[in-house]
């Protein structure tokens, strides 16, 4: 699949894969200078990128996971929705679960992007659902 990318500052990096098999594309800081995440604090970092997902596709942005396990740094929003009619900056909140400051330089490796399709629904209210064998159980449930 072919996806337009805009870079909307000459600076910005375009997303990169780790290996051939990877699903997750590295996105990266785009930065004029440091900036540094409190400790328990969330700061927006830039790409410096705009792009095009095709309809029937979203981009969902995730934590890279040695950045999240290692540093404790992850997507505030856990997982980001990049809607196929949006055309602005990708920006990813990022915050900082440890109590040790962060700081984010420009190039940095910040999350992923993993392109996935969708399905596009109608809801329809009813007085009624259908009958399973779990019914409203919920959290825990299934003893498991």
């Amino acid at each position: 699949m072919l996806i337009n990318i805009k870079k909307l500052n000459p600076a910005a990096i375009i997303p990169t894969s780790g290996s051939k098999l990877s699903a997750g594309y590295d996105l990266y800081a785009c930065l004029d200078s440091p900036v540094t995440i409190r400790a328990h604090k969330t700061e927006k970092i830039g790409t410096g990128l705009s792009v095009e997902i095709p309809e029937g596709y979203f981009g969902a942005i995730f934590a890279r996971s040695g950045l999240a396990s290692k540093s404790g740094i992850r997507p505030a929003n856990c997982v980001g929705v990049c809607d196929s009619d949006y055309r602005g900056e990708y920006i990813v909140p990022l915050h900082n679960d440890t109590d040790e400051d962060y700081t984010v330089c420009h190039g940095d490796r910040i999350a992923q992007m993993i392109v996935l399709p969708y399905l596009s629904v109608e809801f329809i209210e009813t007085g009624e659902l259908s009958e399973t064998d779990r019914g409203s159980s919920g959290f825990g449930s299934t003893g498991k």
